[in-house]
């Protein structure tokens, strides 16, 4: 908004300015920047307008259109939510495939034959590129402007059910930050206590999983029996993608209050036996959609392995965030069918799996929860034939096994209203992750323990 504080994304466009004086000249600029009001009311509409066919039309050169698409991002900055739907609208319904162009570029390319046959085929490519595609492309060589489209893409996810026409504009930019954002251009770097007051603000800001409390608690996460470690783009150094929290304990850990408790002991790294990922966090909202987890995981692991040759176990300790949304949702008749769904039924009435783990279950209602859990994760599945637990499909998908479940092994609020207080540790097996990857990607089976199949029976 024009009133809040210059972002580091408008600094960086602001530094482009005084190169480009003479190229940004003319009435559309206002002191060398696109000056519109915040709402962006049609008349304002019509110069953004004006200002992106002169950024498409390149008029100065590339250096000139860059200066243009660093104002232009410098205005969308200033504009409110109203100002910003209407912006989006206008490169969503304005600058799409211009479907003549198509038609006819598809008639040239079937009526020629030869070398003017590759030519056509050329021209057709180009014209099946939407010309907002072209200006985005525009933001790859501003300072900052990579992540001033990440956020962007965040913004468009966050209105496109309310705007369902931004829709085709939203996978757009997926595919373009998809191709910058491979994962052969990613670093991994650990972050441990000694990493910049910035970068450390931007860990517990972005914490998705277990929410970072205080710096203490953040300096426990980061101690000699911890590892941290993030992917960083070129482009958006300091700023993490996504990142790792791992604990180096002995045996599967159950409790991850146990696990985070700033008072507990310190682990003798030199005798830990297993590496515990206990939390996975994307820092970006705006790459929703693009997968860095399974790089990230192996990446992790193979560093962890070259420090830690003892290290015997790489597992989670990981939330089951739709169980109790689902045991709420489901039907009578088909949990009858499942496995402890009967029991479950025949439980008195008022059934609610958070109050119960809450005020304290029994061995047996504990039995069945647990049981419930596992069905859940396992058996519960998308239309795509697909674990419909979010956490389970990412872990699955990279070649996980479902291993155990952990009763009362998280009990935060969040804990229990999501899952019962239950989390479940994932278990990869470093000779096995491709084959159950490829398994569950294929034919949707999901890796079990012996002790998760005899909770299925």
């Amino acid at each position: 908004m024009g009133n809040q504080p210059a972002s580091i994304i408008e600094r960086a466009f602001r530094r482009l300015i005084p190169g480009g004086r003479e190229a940004v000249t003319g009435r559309y600029a206002s002191n060398h920047v696109l000056s519109v009001r915040e709402d962006l009311p049609e008349s304002d509409l019509e110069i953004v307008k004006q200002w992106i066919d002169d950024c498409l039309a390149e008029n100065g050169g590339q250096v000139a259109a860059r200066n243009r698409a660093a104002m232009l991002g410098m205005a969308y900055l200033q504009l409110s939510e109203v100002g910003r739907v209407r912006f989006l609208g206008l490169l969503a319904e304005q600058y799409g495939v211009a479907e003549h162009q198509v038609e006819a570029s598809i008639e040239a390319w079937r009526r020629a034959s030869g070398t003017p046959r590759v030519t056509a085929a050329a021209a057709l490519r180009k014209v099946l590129e939407p010309p907002r595609t072209r200006l985005l492309r525009q933001f790859n060589g501003v300072p900052a402007g990579v992540k001033f489209l990440v956020d962007m893409r965040a913004e468009i996810l966050g209105l496109r059910k309310e705007h369902p026409s931004l829709e085709p504009l939203a996978a757009e930019l997926q595919d373009l930050l998809a191709t910058w954002f491979d994962v052969g251009l990613l670093q991994l770097e650990e972050i441990s206590w000694s990493s910049s007051a910035a970068l450390l603000e931007k860990l517990i800001a972005y914490e998705a999983v277990h929410a970072i409390k205080s710096w203490s608690d953040l300096k426990n996460r980061l101690d000699s029996d911890r590892r941290c470690f993030a992917f960083f783009h070129p482009n958006m150094p300091d700023e993490p993608l996504i990142f790792v929290e791992v604990a180096l304990v002995n045996g599967l850990a159950s409790n991850v209050q146990k696990l985070l408790d700033e008072d507990a002991p310190t682990q003798d790294i030199d005798l830990a036996d297993t590496a515990i990922f206990y939390s996975i966090s994307n820092a970006q909202k705006g790459l929703s959609g693009i997968s860095f987890g399974n790089f990230l995981i192996k990446q992790v692991v193979k560093k962890l392995q070259e420090e830690f040759p003892r290290l015997k176990q790489f597992a989670t300790l990981s939330p089951i965030p739709g169980f109790c949304r689902w045991l709420a949702g489901i039907s009578a008749k088909e949990l009858s069918e499942l496995p402890g769904g009967p029991e479950w039924l025949n439980m008195p009435p008022p059934r609610s799996a958070e109050r119960l783990a809450e005020e304290g279950a029994d061995a047996a209602q504990a039995d069945v929860l647990t049981r419930l859990a596992a069905t859940y994760l396992c058996l519960a599945k998308r239309s795509n034939d697909k674990a419909l637990d979010p956490v389970a499909h990412f872990h699955l998908s990279n070649g996980a096994q479902v291993t155990r479940i952990n009763w009362l092994a998280d009990t935060s609020e969040k804990g229990f209203k999501q899952s019962a207080g239950m989390m479940v540790n994932y278990l990869y097996e470093i000779p096995k992750i491709e084959q159950r990857s490829n398994r569950y990607l294929t034919t949707g089976a999901v890796a079990k323990s012996a002790v998760i199949k005899r909770l299925l029976k």
